[in-house]
């Protein structure tokens, strides 16, 4: 038998706002449709996320159509980047992450290194594994925090794959015991008219 682990990156959010409280935008809500509608199809025994409102949304309607909450992992969420918790802007995002995937024990002041995010996140990752072994659990994510959960077992994830992902997203792990055999991606771009 085999686990599945579904990572749902989350849907398009606004550029402002808090990092915790940001929700989606109209079109955000639109794709957390589609993405029900392609996992609907998956047999899904439990949905997760991280605690970002953002993430939640994503996957909440994929759990209220199996009849399920959204568990919620405070350890899942995304990278914490700078002290404040506010999103920074993508001039500032990105040499921010080519420095953490080189030097993965980088972080800014009050921020969070590589290392320190995938700890946190794959100690929650391997309690998922262990407690829902051999069923299908979504997680709803974030670009960093999960590409760093995916690096863990495979490092072909890296920076590179980060910026191949697109929001949202769905990946989709197999695993025997705690051991990755393969990943699918389940989201195509051609599912965003």
């Amino acid at each position: 038998m085999s686990t599945y682990v579904y990572m749902v990156r989350h849907g398009e959010s606004p550029k402002e706002g808090n990092e915790r409280t940001r929700g989606l935008t109209q079109k955000g809500y639109l794709d957390s449709n589609i993405i029900t509608d392609i996992l609907k199809c998956e047999n899904i025994n439990v949905v997760v996320s991280s605690p970002y409102r953002r993430s939640i949304l994503t996957v909440k309607h994929l759990a209220e159509q199996i009849g399920q909450e959204v568990l919620v992992y405070e350890d899942l969420k995304e990278k914490k980047f700078s002290y404040d918790g506010n999103r920074i802007s993508d001039k500032q995002l990105v040499p921010l992450l080519e420095k953490s995937f080189k030097e993965s024990d980088f972080a800014l002041e009050g921020g969070e290194s590589n290392d320190d995010c995938q700890k946190r996140a794959i100690k929650v990752l391997k309690e998922l594994l262990e407690k829902f072994r051999d069923k299908k659990i979504v997680i709803g994510s974030h670009g960093a925090v999960m590409t760093l959960m995916m690096g863990y077992f495979d490092s072909t994830y890296d920076l590179n794959f980060l910026h191949s992902t697109s929001k949202p997203d769905i990946y989709r792990m197999e695993f025997k015991e705690m051991n990755l055999v393969n990943v699918k991606r389940l989201w195509s771009v051609n599912e965003r008219k």
